[in-house]
């Protein structure tokens, strides 16, 4: 390729052995840790399946969909990317093979390959390497992460991109990364190599050497293991990092770091001898391992409880409210068809728990159980947060409850129904594709002035970023108002209602935005930060 270039030196980062062990955690502690004032770094996820993005998918298919600031519905790596750099995610920052493949398809029926054969190599591959380029402009070092393990066929045309431009770009400017599990066989009391000998094998059949191996573990391995690692692989033994299992994901960075990582990367991609300041990672870790002021019960309550990584943005972003109240967080997943069979009280009081959490969502399965608890915690004071579909059920709730509409509901689940408090946008009602289609990304609100959320924002606009579809009905914004129900955050424009509040209630506020996207550890969102406070502060009038 002769396009034009940045000049970024890349860090590629693949997988072996198995898949989910921490590609995406160990690209963004990398991150942070060569992260500083003079060098800029950024995060790209390449992802090897054929949908277009996640959004359709289900989150037990895929976990959590990530959503940034220009409406891009990625992988939820980017989330952890977000949340350990100071790089602000975009659509650039994560593509799939459906999108390389779509863009392929139709430059070759407009004629743009003039008449040649399309092939993998060099069409896709000469593809995958301009979305690469492109996402990395701007920065001094940009992280690209390969999705999936070495040796799925749909990795292929990713990995032959990589090694292309090594070879364009030098190995002064490239090195790569080779994450694999390095597994424990308890019967034979011993870990074991012979898997990530094997990955790392397949991997070079594809001409790509491993610069760094990161050895994902259950406990610490012994030096002889990675000694013998390096010695099968080819590998100095300072460049094989042992990522064993931490107590949490802060801790990550200090354990990459121990093993001088860092220093390795900056070596190899000539970056200089600037440290990596750690001081924020310990100080985090501190409060999570010797919290002062003890722990506090979140319910979470939705209906993909047994995959909590559907979540994973949102049991973050209470760990960050935790560490700005220097409280642990336990966050108890509540199914929310429990609490439709038993009623709130009877499924809720058992978790003994400080605050009630209803996240996003699609679909009614669980929604009554949902309903149950807000009327739970608005009549019983216990510090309630909406979020997305959260704010729609307790629309609802109130409109059913305090309105005295008893069949008052969501176009979403009774397109015929008489009261559809919540109600698509009209701009949707003739949609056909699914795929892309909702109001996605950064929009802007204005706070209402002395309201509860305008004092925790300290500010009288924000931008959050939106996932959804359906939006509060405006003909029942009069009647709501009149019983006591605070529209406390509206788009500029006043059409569209983004936060809700109750005045005679210690804490309960629900949001149409997604605030669990724009947390960081070092920076918990104001929200989560406020919520975890309101949960500490009934834990201790109760106790």
């Amino acid at each position: 390729m002769t396009n034009n270039k940045p000049s970024p030196k890349f860090i590629f980062v693949t997988g072996g052995v198995v898949s989910s062990i921490g590609k995406g955690l160990s690209c963004a502690c990398l991150g942070a840790l060569i992260e500083n004032e003079n060098l800029k770094v950024n995060a790209i996820k390449l992802d090897p399946y054929i949908n277009v993005d996640p959004g359709t998918m289900s989150p037990f298919q895929h976990g959590e969909v990530f959503v940034t600031d220009d409406g891009a519905e990625t992988d939820l790596d980017l989330g952890h990317y977000e949340r350990f750099i100071n790089t602000v995610m975009s659509k650039k920052n994560n593509f799939t093979a459906g999108q390389v493949y779509e863009t392929v398809i139709k430059n070759e029926r407009r004629g743009d390959y003039l008449g040649r054969t399309v092939q993998v190599v060099p069409h896709i591959t000469d593809e995958i390497k301009r979305k690469i380029y492109e996402g990395a402009k701007g920065s001094d070092v940009c992280i690209v992460e390969i999705g999936g393990t070495v040796g799925d066929i749909e990795s292929l045309p990713f990995l032959e991109a990589i090694r292309q431009i090594r070879l364009e770009e030098g190995i002064n400017n490239t090195t790569n990364i080779h994450v694999t599990l390095v597994p424990y066989i308890k019967v034979a009391n011993e870990f074991k190599t012979k898997p990530t000998q094997h990955s790392v094998k397949e991997l070079r059949s594809y001409g790509i050497n491993p610069n760094i191996i990161i050895c994902r573990s259950e406990n610490v391995l012994e030096e002889s293991i990675k000694s013998k690692i390096g010695h099968f692989c080819n590998l100095p033994y300072n460049c094989v990092i042992n990522a064993y299992d931490a107590k949490n994901i802060y801790e990550v960075p200090i354990i990459l770091h121990n093993q001088e990582l860092d220093s390795r990367i900056r070596e190899q991609l000539n970056l200089g001898d600037a440290k990596s300041n750690i001081s924020a990672w310990k100080n985090i870790c501190d409060i999570y391992e010797n919290p002062k002021n003890g722990i506090v019960n979140i319910a979470m309550i939705g209906k993909y409880v047994d995959l909590t990584e559907s979540y994973k943005s949102l049991t973050e972003s209470l760990a960050h409210g935790g560490f700005a109240n220097n409280v642990k967080i336990k966050t108890s997943y509540v199914d929310s068809s429990i609490i439709e069979a038993k009623g709130a009280k009877n499924a809720l009081d058992e978790f003994k728990i400080d605050a009630i959490l209803i996240p996003g969502g699609f679909g009614d399965r669980g929604t009554e159980g949902k309903i149950k608890a807000i009327k739970y915690a608005r009549e019983n004071n216990i510090p309630f947060f909406g979020i997305c579909l959260g704010l729609q059920m307790a629309i609802i709730e109130y409109s059913r409850n305090v309105l005295n509409i008893p069949d008052a509901t969501s176009r979403e689940f009774n397109s015929e129904a008489e009261h559809c408090v919540i109600d698509i946008m009209e701009s949707q009602k003739d949609l056909k594709n699914l795929g892309g289609s909702m109001r996605l990304g950064k929009y802007p609100c204005t706070l209402k002035p002395e309201s509860k959320v305008a004092k925790i924002y300290n500010t009288k606009t924000i931008e959050e970023r939106h996932r959804h579809r359906f939006e509060v009905n405006n003909s029942y914004r009069d009647q709501l108002s009149e019983k006591g129900l605070i529209f406390s955050g509206t788009s500029p424009d006043q059409s569209l209602v983004e936060i809700i509040e109750l005045q005679n209630h210690p804490w309960f506020i629900a949001v149409q935005f997604h605030p669990e996207f724009k947390s960081k550890p070092t920076k918990p969102h104001p929200l989560f930060k406020n919520f975890i406070k309101a949960a500490l502060d009934y834990k201790n009038e109760k106790d």
